[in-house]
C-alpha cells in the first residue's frame, strides 16, 4: 500500500475527523472509501449499514425506505 500526503482544508478535515469518529474507523479506512467512490471503484457499499448505531428506534419499520435511498452504486 502506498502512503500519500493530502492537504485539506481545516473545515473539510474537521468533517473527515468527524464521520470517521461516528462510524467508528479510521481516517485512512474513511478517506481509501471516499475516493474509491468518487474514483468509480468495484465495490457496493450500503451507507445505511452502521444504521445500527443512529440512536433511531424505527429502523426496522423503515429498513426498506432505508436500503432504497442509501444504496451507492
Amino acid at each position: 500500500m502506498k502512503r500519500t500526503t493530502v492537504k485539506l482544508p481545516d473545515e473539510l478535515d474537521a468533517k473527515l475527523r468527524h464521520e470517521a469518529e461516528r462510524r467508528g474507523i479510521t481516517i485512512s479506512e474513511l478517506t481509501r472509501e471516499a475516493i474509491e467512490a468518487h474514483l468509480g471503484g468495484h465495490h457496493r457499499r450500503l451507507r445505511a449499514a452502521g444504521a445500527g448505531r443512529s440512536g433511531r428506534d424505527d429502523i426496522s419499520e423503515r429498513i426498506e425506505e432505508i436500503l432504497a435511498a442509501e444504496v451507492v452504486p
